[in-house]
């Protein structure tokens, strides 16, 4: 199992989206095909399958002072994830616990279960 990752539920993304007091980086680990049956708007995919890619670059394209939110399916890849960004010296890391699927689940039904 992961290692001890700070977590948060849907609904305290849904704030955190909502207070807008700070930029926030949103990453989303699906596959491509994933993300194109259902997604969520300003997270940026970086499919975990293609980390060789994105790998060297993480430390250009976000900021490890940042907080830093993840997403998958059901919220593992994610927390691997956090697990390696907190590696990269990210100091504000949060999986977002029941991935997308709880999002549907939870707080819009609107967008597609697979």
């Amino acid at each position: 199992m992961v290692e001890s990752v700070k977590s948060i539920d849907v609904n305290e993304l849904v704030q955190r989206l909502a207070s807008g007091t700070q930029s926030l980086q949103l990453i989303d680990v699906r596959e491509p095909e994933e993300v194109a049956i259902a997604a969520l708007e300003g997270f940026e995919n970086l499919p975990l399958s293609q980390s060789q890619e994105w790998i060297p670059k993480i430390l250009e394209r976000f900021d490890p002072d940042v907080e830093t939110y993840v997403l998958c399916h059901h919220g593992i890849r994610s927390a691997y994830t956090c697990q390696w960004l907190e590696s990269q010296g990210f100091k504000q890391v949060f999986n977002i616990a029941g991935g997308i699927d709880s999002y549907s689940v939870a707080i819009d039904r609107s967008v597609p279960r697979y």
